[in-house]
């Protein structure tokens, strides 16, 4: 998995039958050196006919079949059947139905000698979903595995903020009322994009400098009065749907400006808790956000509910993307659906994704 902040690629083995968690396995990071980040920032917005769009996919392409290669390799008994590969988002545009995930599945399949799923957002977009999230369906097995049996919300801090509402009396994800989700808000990808242009850093560690500065309450409830904010779920966002908060916080200190975007990532979850069918008996976070500490007082503080880091119940929060597309991609081989009406708004029950074989 390689996702909106940016940061490098994630990889884990998983097994599963594409119903129940079986087992974690291994897992490892590659991170992005700053000329590979720039050459995939250089083309966020494009579509596949753009002009960095290429140099931007081989980068993603060559960072992965490294560090997959790498993980065939290291343990005999732990070697994987299948790859799930998400490829990079460069455009997602759910409004007219398109979307771009950057990244050849086949040439990876040829380079592991392992078949590899892809591609897995536009079954859902051509059927008038929204293509995101498609994690939902593994939150509802790891609820499973944790043997929860109240709702609880799983929400992930990326670039961009998504929830998954979770009720595991449900026996499967598709069944009606058994999940719900939708993205948030921006989360990490504008605190980010702050730390790198105001102070050469990739993010604001353990949110040290917000936490020094004072939020503009001003600009955090004209945020609020956007119109995605009043959009029923479910519903999806481009990393830069929210583009215009950076010159909102422009004028404000860096310490002011850290404190600011992150309010606005607190306060669009908080407002997300309004459209959950229950109240839910926990978030579990996972994503880089969790590690945030400032945001993750601001999250207790604004939603009045149990705020975990989901390490803290065993599993791996920096590896949870990763392995949901291993899980989805085990379901995309079984013929099984990767999201529904609750996830994405889909017309019916879909499963996404194209298998390539070596």
């Amino acid at each position: 998995m390689s996702g909106t902040s940016l940061d490098g690629v994630d990889a884990a083995l998983l097994r599963t039958d594409g119903h129940t968690i079986t087992a974690f396995g291994e897992s490892a990071y590659r991170a992005y050196t700053a000329q590979e980040r720039a050459s995939i920032a250089a083309a966020l917005g494009q579509w596949p006919d753009g002009p960095q769009v290429a140099a931007a996919a081989e980068t993603v392409e060559t960072v992965h079949a490294t560090l997959l290669s790498r993980m065939m390799t290291a343990d005999p008994d732990q070697t994987p059947t299948l790859v799930g590969f998400h490829g990079q988002t460069l455009a997602h545009d759910p409004a007219n139905h398109r979307t771009h995930q950057t990244g050849d599945g086949a040439l990876l399949a040829e380079f592991l000698q392992c078949p590899v799923v892809c591609d897995f957002r536009s079954a859902d977009m051509q059927l008038g979903g929204q293509g995101a999230p498609l994690a939902p369906f593994f939150h509802f097995a790891c609820a499973k595995y944790l043997s929860f049996s109240q709702p609880v919300v799983f929400l992930n801090l990326g670039g961009v903020g998504n929830v998954t509402y979770v009720d595991p009396s449900h026996d499967k994800p598709a069944a009606k009322g058994a999940v719900l989700a939708f993205d948030t808000g921006p989360a990490n990808a504008p605190i980010n994009d702050l730390m790198q242009t105001r102070r050469s850093k990739p993010y604001d560690r353990d949110g040290a400098l917000a936490a020094k500065g004072k939020a503009d309450v001003q600009i955090v409830e004209k945020f609020l009065t956007q119109t995605y904010f009043h959009k029923m779920p479910p519903k999806s966002l481009d990393r830069d749907t929210f583009a215009q908060l950076s010159d909102a916080v422009a004028n404000l200190s860096d310490a002011d400006a850290a404190a600011t975007l992150s309010e606005c990532c607190a306060a669009s979850v908080a407002r997300a808790m309004e459209h959950m069918p229950k109240p839910p008996a926990r978030i579990l976070v996972c994503g880089g956000g969790r590690r945030n500490r400032h945001i993750m007082a601001r999250l207790r503080a604004l939603t009045g509910l149990e705020v975990d880091d989901i390490d803290d119940h065993g599993l791996d929060g920096d590896m949870l993307e990763a392995q949901a597309f291993a899980y989805l991609a085990v379901r995309v081989a079984r013929g099984l659906p990767t999201s529904c009406p609750g996830t994405t708004g889909v017309a019916a029950n879909v499963g996404g994704g194209t298998v390539s074989h070596p």
